[in-house]
């Protein structure tokens, strides 16, 4: 990936502020989602913790939705943010339009997140997932989401670059896809301050709700990652992107079959069957585009491949490009109907689930910090060493959870549907199930425990490298060109 002005212009004045900003978000939502994740899984495992009897507002209703919203647009959309501030700029060799907007938008940003802490663990939600927020809220989020995204349409519109790198397009995909899934899942008539109900019903609610919720994960924890993978895997490893066209070819036909698989969530539901073939069809052809960027990634790894061995930096981008392969794989297989009444409602869903979020989209989060820090604070970081800790502790991490939970639901799906000689339910009483199960969730609290401990590693050697910056010394090879 080379960043070369096309066109003459004053020299840019990049605003690494708030990119800081942004990173510290990342890293402050990041270590409170994953404590409540973490919280919620020993829940499972022994309910005595869920205190409702002293502290109903810390059960496991409560922290879940703060868990999925704290690490989706908490931890995610900061890391998200964080490298659109700093990438976009310098990819178009121009200054972020308004650093005023940019400011605006971070603290509007604060609020929804101080809001939806507060409103979820008082109970206050719309019970539709990735969606549970309301309407005051969604109000904010629509506001800001338009400021954040009119900044940069004007930085695009006044680049001195003329080309348009591919990231870039994956970010785009997300300013415009966003608010539309957003605004449509959301449209409700309010009946009070903290409470408003679905403008739809039944059957159509559910399908706006996946087609929102599916496309959700395509255009929140997909197309952006996959923007920051396009910047940071050529600029760390330093060799060109393998192919561009590839990256191209991906990007295109990833946004086209992406938004048409949200009925794979109801399989088997009152939803029109050929909804549902739809959904599986269509979720079945994201193999090809997924693993067109998969291999696009692959093969620009191999241009730097003796750096694998040394660089943990590398390690995380070659586990998260790994993840997003077999999720793109297991999710499309799990929509197949056959597949699916095994799968469906069970732990091996929420292993899915996971191998996206911590090999896939924490995997590239962990990459960007590691990647930004040194720049935007001007230093080396504190230790590599402990950056190769940290690589270990959370890979081991996702093998327990993740294993764990493909048995646990493989287990738990054959269970549900055992019949005895004469056609009863081997198991008619659901607590049997869930005592069978609970040593594979009791493997899957400890390998988020673990996961969490890699976390706080990383906060130590980032806050160890912050503060050891005003030393004076800089690595020549951490120097953006101009």
């Amino acid at each position: 990936m080379q960043e070369q002005t096309n066109t003459a212009g004053p020299a840019p004045d990049y605003d690494n502020q708030i990119v800081r900003w942004w990173v510290l978000s990342t890293i402050f939502y990041g270590v409170a989602a994953m404590l409540m994740g973490v919280i919620a899984a020993f829940q499972m495992v022994y309910p005595s913790w869920n205190l409702t009897h002293i502290l109903p507002h810390l059960s496991f209703g409560r922290i879940r939705p703060v868990h999925t919203n704290g690490i989706i647009f908490g931890f995610t959309l900061s890391i998200i943010f964080a490298t659109m501030y700093y990438s976009i700029p310098r990819l178009l060799k121009t200054s972020v339009w308004s650093r005023a907007l940019s400011r605006v938008h971070f603290w509007m940003y604060q609020v929804t997140l101080l809001g939806a802490v507060v409103t979820l663990l008082l109970g206050y939600t719309q019970s539709k997932e990735y969606a549970e927020l309301e309407w005051p809220l969604d109000l904010i989020i629509a506001v800001w989401w338009v400021i954040m995204s009119l900044n940069f349409f004007m930085t695009i519109k006044n680049r001195q670059e003329k080309h348009i790198y591919v990231a870039i397009w994956f970010y785009i995909a997300t300013w415009v896809t966003i608010p539309i899934l957003f605004i449509v899942n959301n449209l409700a008539i309010p009946s009070g301050l903290f409470k408003s109900y679905s403008l739809f019903s039944g059957t159509t609610d559910a399908n706006i709700q996946w087609w929102y919720g599916h496309n959700a994960v395509a255009f929140v924890l997909t197309t952006p990652i996959l923007g920051m993978m396009y910047y940071y895997l050529p600029k760390h490893a330093r060799v060109p992107i393998f192919s561009h066209r590839i990256s191209i070819i991906h990007f295109w036909s990833l946004i086209f079959i992406y938004i048409w698989a949200g009925p794979h969530h109801l399989l088997y539901s009152p939803i029109p069957d050929w909804a549902q073939t739809l959904g599986m069809v269509f979720s079945v052809a994201l193999i090809a585009p997924s693993w067109g960027g998969m291999l696009n990634g692959f093969l620009t790894l191999t241009q730097s491949k003796e750096k694998i061995r040394t660089d943990a930096v590398i390690k995380f981008m070659l586990v998260a490009l790994t993840f997003y392969g077999m999720s793109t794989f297991e999710g499309p297989m799990m929509s197949v109907r056959a597949v699916n009444t095994i799968s469906h409602n069970t732990d091996w869903t929420i292993g899915h689930v996971h191998g996206g979020a911590l090999g896939w989209v924490a995997g590239m989060a962990f990459v960007a910090i590691y990647y930004l820090v040194p720049r935007l604070w001007n230093t080396n970081l504190h230790s590599e060493r402990l950056a190769e800790v940290h690589f270990w502790m959370a890979f081991g991490g996702i093998i327990l959870y993740v294993v764990s939970m493909w048995v646990s639901g493989v287990t738990e799906g054959l269970m549900w549907r055992a019949v005895d000689a004469t056609g009863a339910l081997q198991y008619d009483k659901w607590i049997e199930i869930v005592e069978i199960l609970q040593p594979y969730r009791l493997i899957r609290a400890l390998g988020g425990t673990l996961f969490l401990a890699g976390f706080l590693l990383l906060i130590y050697n980032i806050w160890m490298t912050i503060r050891n910056a005003g030393s004076g010394f800089v690595a020549v090879d951490l120097r953006e060109k101009a």
